[in-house]
């Protein structure tokens, strides 16, 4: 039966995943920045393929550091970057340009 959490923070630096047991002590905590795109003086943009594969990396990475089975997680959390802006091509799935933060 799962008994741990997997909490994912996509921040706007970079993505951190831990998994944490019933008691909330954590089993395991896995943490990938990206890099920050300067257009222009004030403005950050970020790749939206270097932020997916922020995500998928750490959580690939902190299921293999805690040894845990994908199964044994009961539930994810999830918390993101609220003021970022990304579009997406309906067709191809792919992002339009930079996400802009």
């Amino acid at each position: 039966m799962p008994q741990y959490i997997m909490a994912i923070d996509q921040g706007t630096t970079g993505t951190t995943v831990a998994i944490m047991d019933q008691g909330g002590r954590v089993v395991a905590k896995v943490n990938k920045e990206y890099p920050q795109i300067y257009p222009k003086p004030g403005w950050v943009e970020h790749n939206p393929e270097d932020i997916w594969a922020s995500v998928t990396s750490t959580t690939t990475e902190v299921l293999a550091k805690s040894g845990l089975n994908p199964r044994d997680i009961a539930a994810i959390g999830i918390t993101n970057q609220r003021e970022t802006t990304l579009v997406w091509d309906r067709k191809t799935h792919k992002p339009v340009y930079n996400a802009i933060v």
